[in-house]
């Protein structure tokens, strides 16, 4: 695959949880080979929900979904796992009575033999886990479990990864060490889809970003673009948009 080939691709998604009521409302959005792209937006506009689609976690009522150019419309979690999307959800994202080496082998419960390849390339960007492998996940920080939610969605060798609030309840300096792991992540070739309360610091790491509201994607673009856009600094980025120049 080249750079401009299209990975994951939404058209016209409309898709809820309870009958009759959807929560994406013509969501689109494009993700190619090797991006980093973020998702922006007023709580309630269905962030979380688009990556929840994508992973074929609540149905999806019209509109299209694909991967590579093919359909995943339906398809359940452990089967989209095998095509390599990779979620990280936002909380209860560890097994607390589990080791960080326990974590990490439930990451690749569909292909166990890889584990020792796919612990050296997670442990090359998380290097403090690889020290603490015997440690319960229990014991462990929120940035820290954060660590270890994603090396574990990294083991099976994704060449997608969903993200829903990497930075959500972590400390200032936590947060920064958190987008510099996505970071890291995309530039060794993961294409990552991050949905971020923290919008200033997702726009400037991240390729393109978009703006969701109402469960429709109102502003598209860079994200310089957006982070100096003023319609998208006056309604959502407000005051965070001033500094991010």
């Amino acid at each position: 695959m080249t750079e401009d080939t299209i990975v994951v691709e939404l058209t016209d998604v409309h898709a809820g949880y309870l009958p009759g009521v959807n929560i994406l409302n013509g969501a689109n959005l494009i993700a190619r080979q090797g991006e980093l792209i973020g998702i922006i937006g007023p709580n309630g506009a269905g962030k979380s929900t688009l990556l929840k689609a994508i992973f074929g976690m609540l149905q999806v009522r019209s509109g299209e979904i694909t991967l590579n150019g093919e359909s995943i419309v339906g398809l359940k979690a452990d089967k989209l796992v095998k095509r390599g999307v990779a979620f990280v959800p936002q909380t209860n994202n560890v097994f607390p009575s589990l080791t960080i080496a326990e974590n990490l082998q439930m990451g690749l419960y569909q292909n166990p033999k890889i584990y020792s390849e796919r612990l050296e390339f997670v442990t090359g960007i998380f290097a403090e886990l690889g020290k603490r492998l015997g440690q319960r996940a229990g014991s462990l920080s929120g940035g820290e479990r954060q660590m270890v939610a994603m090396s574990r969605a990294l083991m099976m060798d994704p060449s997608v990864l969903l993200l829903d609030e990497p930075s959500a309840g972590l400390s200032p300096v936590r947060q920064d060490d958190a987008f510099i792991r996505v970071s890291d992540i995309n530039k060794a070739g993961v294409t990552t889809i991050m949905v971020e309360q923290n919008a200033r610091r997702c726009l400037q790491i991240c390729d393109r970003g978009y703006v969701l509201d109402q469960g429709k994607d109102a502003y598209e673009g860079t994200g310089r673009e957006l982070l100096n856009d003023p319609k998208v600094i006056g309604l959502y980025l407000g005051t965070l948009g001033t500094d991010a120049a």
